[in-house]
Order: structure tokens, then C-alpha cells, then sequence
């Protein structure tokens, strides 16, 4: 991916956190891979720098960095004792009627880097509304209670609701003909999905600041994230 300008993220900063936007396909930590990860861009710009959580790759939005190790701590032990507050939005497959939906299954975890409910799994609880219905798919809001690997797409795969994109855990890519009336491809081209990665979007994070004062934050949406909603929109 093209080199990534780490000032054009930041949504908020003060002397103790920053919260930018991870953009998708952007890896949280070092990855072999890549040229360029948030942990080294995020030590350029601030050298004692160190990720409080982390995004899957392909998830875009809210990621707080802590500028200092008291600031660290701090939110270390927020997260530990589950006061931080953790908003995400999803586009999932059929029309879903959520109110304080809360999922409530253990969630194990393969050397492989796949999870799975499981009773012998570690506890995970996530609580699931539904922001808006389209013709046959929801934007869904999900609130994880705890943080255990693939944790929302897993419980909304148990619910029936894979998330779009979400091939590993049973949901299906969103093309434009599925949704648009008189779709015409051209010829000798290969139709691609609307989204090319599991429509999830880290939307706001809230956790109170070294000073003792709340702080709530909110990442747009993503290019590709606000085309396919744009595009749900117009069969709504």
C-alpha cells in the first residue's frame, strides 16, 4: 500500500494519548510483509510510543496509542478492568432486529489464528443493535464487553449474521448486481466486491484520561465503508 502520511490519522491527541483512524490493510504491529506497520509510524512521531489495543489488518477506525508509560498504564488498567468503551459497525448479511442483543459465549481460540465458541473457551460477551435495515442486509452496532480474538465475528456468525466480506467465519462478499436493479458489467470484466476486505469499522472508543476526564472519540468511516453503505442506503 501506498506510504501512509501518520499525521492525516490522528483524530485526537493531548500530552498523554493519540487516537487516530487506522486505515485498512494497515497492520497494527510489525509485519514481515510490510513496509510500514502503526507501531514504527506512531515511534516516529512520538518516540516512547505504544499501542494500548490493537485492530485486526483489515479493520479500519479507533486505536489508541498512549505517548508515555503512565499513560499506558493507565488505559492497561482500564481495559483490564473493562471501563474502556468500545463502539464498532458492521454490515451483515440479512435484516437483523438487535436491541441490547446481548451474545454471551466462550470464545477459544486455534494456533492458527482462528476462533471458535467453545464452553472450554475463555468468557466473551459482546451486546449487538441494529442502527438501520436495508432490503436484505443491517449496519449493525456492536459493543464488546470483553476482547478476545475475532470476537465480533464470531458472535455474529453465531447469530446467523456474518458479517459482509467475512469469508473465514461464513459471510459472503457483497457485489453491487446483488443490490442494484439494471447492474450491467462490462464485458470480459470480473465483477469485484463492493468492499474487498470484512466490512468492520471500529467507530468510537471512550476511556478516561490520565487527568481523570472522560474522553469519547469517533473515526469516519472509510472510503470503501461509506461507499457500500451509500450504496445500502439507496435500497432502503
Amino acid at each position: 500500500m501506498k506510504k501512509v502520511d501518520f499525521e492525516d490519522l490522528i483524530l485526537f491527541e493531548n500530552e498523554d494519548y493519540l487516537v487516530i483512524n487506522k486505515p485498512p490493510y494497515l497492520s497494527s504491529l510489525d509485519d514481515r510483509h510490510e513496509a510500514q506497520n502503526i507501531l514504527d509510524l506512531a515511534k516516529a512521531h512520538t518516540p516512547d510510543a505504544q499501542l494500548c489495543h490493537r485492530l485486526d489488518k483489515e479493520t479500519s477506525g479507533c486505536l489508541v496509542i498512549a505517548k508515555n508509560p503512565v499513560a499506558y498504564r493507565h488505559l492497561a488498567m482500564q481495559f483490564e478492568n473493562r471501563k474502556v468503551t468500545k463502539v464498532y459497525h458492521a454490515v451483515v448479511e440479512g435484516i437483523r432486529e438487535y436491541s441490547q442483543e446481548l451474545v454471551d459465549r466462550n470464545l477459544a481460540s486455534t494456533n492458527k489464528g482462528i476462533a471458535k465458541v467453545s464452553k472450554d473457551g475463555k468468557p466473551a460477551q459482546t451486546v449487538f443493535n441494529t442502527v438501520k435495515t436495508y432490503r436484505a442486509h443491517t449496519l449493525v452496532e456492536c459493543k464488546p464487553i470483553t476482547g478476545r480474538l475475532h470476537q465480533i465475528r464470531v458472535h455474529l456468525a453465531w447469530l446467523k449474521a456474518p458479517i459482509c466480506g467475512d469469508t473465514l467465519y461464513g459471510g459472503k462478499p457483497l457485489y453491487l448486481s446483488s443490490i442494484k436493479r439494471r447492474f450491467n458489467l462490462k464485458k470480459e470484466t470480473e465483477e469485484l466486491p463492493i468492499m474487498q476486505r470484512v466490512s468492520l469499522h471500529a467507530f468510537s472508543i471512550g476511556f478516561e484520561g490520565v487527568d481523570g476526564k472522560q474522553l469519547m472519540v469517533n473515526a469516519p468511516y472509510p472510503k470503501d465503508f461509506k461507499v457500500l453503505v451509500n450504496q445500502l442506503e439507496k435500497t432502503a
